[in-house]
């Protein structure tokens, strides 16, 4: 009889610790853990440190920051921000499970390579000179003769790259200022808020010129193919939700001169 009533004891016991692990395993996977990257690229993103790099949501602000923060506040899910170098960053989210990289330009070349969260803010692809240029152009196709700074993995400096066009690359674009200043380069490709702005704070050069607007396109949470669709879909209600709320628009208005 007590052979039997042991045996009972441990059978159920082993159910239970059975249940408990699946029990357990449910909860974990119950709230999903997101992998989010971004670059320092004010005022859509930028560190409080001033440094290129932080390691956590509390030290990163801007427009296309704080509209991915607004969407996260709305859905139940961890989640890790970093700023890294956009080169690195882009290479490192795709391919793994649950990571995501904004604010990334939605172009036909990149189309495939993500699931798509936005719009968020959209850039104005500019041409800028040095203060003192007398450089004008009609069109994109005038500045065919000029060396234009642009850096790696930037969506205009690819895509000048790619329509055959003289780009001077650079791992950040912070230096490209200091290059228009110095003559290496005739014109510089960047975000018509960004350039002004990067050539103030980094190198205390006010008064860039702004030559051409040749493109405007919607920046987006890029998110990796391997992501559930499921969690694109949550991303992209709570992204909704927030702007009807007039949350993303107050935040471009605290930027706009």
């Amino acid at each position: 009889m007590t052979t039997f009533i042991s045996k009972i004891l441990n059978r159920t016991a082993s159910g239970f610790v059975v249940l408990s692990a699946v029990i357990l395993s449910a909860g974990a996977n119950a709230s999903e853990r997101l992998y989010i990257f971004t670059e320092n690229y004010p005022p859509y993103n930028e560190a409080v440190s001033g440094k290129g790099f932080a390691h956590s949501e509390y030290e990163i602000t801007g427009i296309c920051s704080g509209m991915v923060k607004a969407m996260l506040a709305r859905v139940d899910y961890d989640y890790v921000m970093k700023m890294r170098d956009w080169s690195y960053a882009y290479d490192w989210v795709q391919g793994r499970e649950n990571h995501g990289l904004f604010c990334t330009a939605r172009t036909d070349e990149r189309e495939e390579q993500f699931q798509w969260v936005g719009p968020l803010a959209p850039i104005q692809w500019t041409l800028f000179a040095a203060p003192k240029s007398d450089i004008t152009l009609d069109s994109l196709e005038d500045a065919r003769k000029y060396r234009i700074a642009g850096y790696k993995g930037d969506v205009m400096s690819d895509y000048l790259v790619s329509q055959g066009f003289d780009v001077v690359m650079s791992v950040s674009g912070e230096v490209n200022p200091r290059r228009l200043e110095l003559g290496e380069a005739d014109l510089w490709v960047t975000d018509g808020l960004v350039g002004p702005l990067v050539a103030e704070q980094e190198h205390g050069i006010s008064g860039l010129k702004p030559v051409l607007v040749f493109r405007e396109t919607p920046m987006y949470l890029a998110l990796s193919n391997e992501t559930s669709p499921a969690v694109v879909s949550a991303l992209q209600k709570a992204l909704d939700q927030a702007r009807e709320a007039g949350e993303l628009d107050h935040l471009i208005g605290q930027y706009q001169p």
